[in-house]
């Protein structure tokens, strides 16, 4: 098993921590994580692929042990957090990689590729969405009347998505027996959102959703004209981005390959071990072609 390293790199004066393993000249996959998380939820998918493939697991900005200067000092966009992504990987050499995203991952790894299409080797999209199918209305109904009314009324239910229990609730909701998901988690997750001023980070954040949804067309453009190698691994139970938004992948890239699995929106923690295999299976195959 190859060890895995824990690294910082400054871009742009901004602080990044990022996990690594695997050889150095071996096909890279870059691991791109959602709210409320970091690299820590790849903690153990790491081991898994590393003994044939360069691993890299960045924490955005914000986010696990990265920098988080206050929203007065940064100004948090997807497209600000994309360009230190991509800022990240020049700094330490990768040019080709394959992304592998969940939730925020997506709009970042959608950022990449529409930026540099050919340095995508191929996409992993485990619960992260690239079409309006997909956004569980029940969620996102709230993230969506803050962008159209910023107000401290529809601020408050954002607020409460910060709480210990929605975080506890994003990861055990859509798993059929909850004693498979580390309490640890969301208990991690919940103290690094607790910190002082990281509530703003995470408003500014929502309220920058909106940006996502439109890009989606070039996304789409992009799946065509590329034909990029696409697997789609979902948590059939996830309650933010529901299972048409990964057989929507299908409308334009015909040969995805799309697999809904028991689980929900954090579908390492409790399916692991299917996850790594399908990955891997995935990866030995397309990228070998």
């Amino acid at each position: 098993m190859s060890p895995t390293h824990h690294r910082y790199a400054t871009i742009d004066g901004r602080r990044l921590f990022y996990r690594e393993a695997g050889p150095s000249d071996a096909p890279t996959i870059v691991l791109l994580h959602g709210f409320p998380t970091s690299s820590y939820m790849f903690r153990q998918l790491i081991p898994a692929l590393s003994d044939r493939f360069h691993v890299i697991a960045p924490d955005m900005l914000g986010f696990g042990l990265s920098d988080a200067p206050t929203v007065d000092e940064f100004d948090y966009t997807f497209d600000a957090l994309a360009s230190l992504t991509a800022g990240l990987l020049r700094s330490i050499g990768v040019d080709r990689y394959a992304i592998y995203v969940q939730d925020y991952g997506a709009p970042i790894g959608w950022r990449l590729a529409l930026a540099d299409p050919s340095a995508i080797t191929a996409v992993i999209s485990q619960n992260g969405n690239a079409y309006d199918a997909g956004f569980v209305d029940d969620f996102w109904k709230a993230v969506w009347a803050y962008r159209d009314r910023p107000s401290p009324e529809t601020e408050g239910p954002l607020r409460g998505f910060l709480s210990l229990e929605s975080t506890r609730w994003q990861y055990v909701t859509g798993v059929a027996d909850e004693t498979l998901v580390d309490p640890e988690s969301w208990h991690h997750d919940y103290a690094l959102l607790s910190r002082p001023g990281n509530d703003e980070i995470q408003l500014a954040l929502f309220r920058d959703y909106a940006t996502n949804p439109p890009l989606y067309p070039k996304v789409h453009a992009y799946f065509r004209d590329s034909a990029v190698p696409l697997l789609a691994v979902w948590g059939r139970g996830d309650e933010i981005f529901g299972p048409a938004g990964a057989t929507a992948f299908a409308d334009d890239l015909p040969d995805a390959e799309i697999h809904l699995l028991d689980g929900g929106h954090f579908l390492l923690e409790s399916a692991l071990d299917d996850v790594a295999r399908l990955l891997v299976d995935f990866l030995g195959r397309r990228l070998a072609r």
